[in-house]
């Protein structure tokens, strides 16, 4: 029998598979919100990001994340969720370091 391997998932912004443990979610929440999901099981649509600055910022650039989460995103909503994931990327860091 095989080993079993965990899900994986796309990250939006470089279009590369990874593991889900190591991708960042956010999320349109069912009332239309979107933010990051640190839970991972927030209910809504979700998209993935690598805790990496460049794919966020190509993600949000591009558009890809708006559209993975079939949402139209204004410039401020943009600029504050950029911000957001890049709060979580510092969790992230700062998660790595302790262990």
């Amino acid at each position: 029998m095989a080993p079993r391997t965990g899900p994986e998932r796309t990250c939006v912004g470089c279009r590369t598979s990874g593991s889900k443990l190591d991708l960042i979610r956010i999320v349109r929440t069912p009332h239309g919100e979107v933010r990051v999901d640190a839970t991972g099981r927030a209910p809504g649509r979700g998209a993935y990001v690598h805790a990496d600055r460049a794919c966020a910022t190509a993600a949000i650039a591009r558009g890809s994340l708006a559209r993975s989460l079939r949402v139209g995103l204004r410039a401020e909503e943009a600029a504050r969720l950029g911000d957001e994931i890049e709060r979580e990327i510092e969790r992230e860091i700062e998660r790595d370091v302790r262990r």
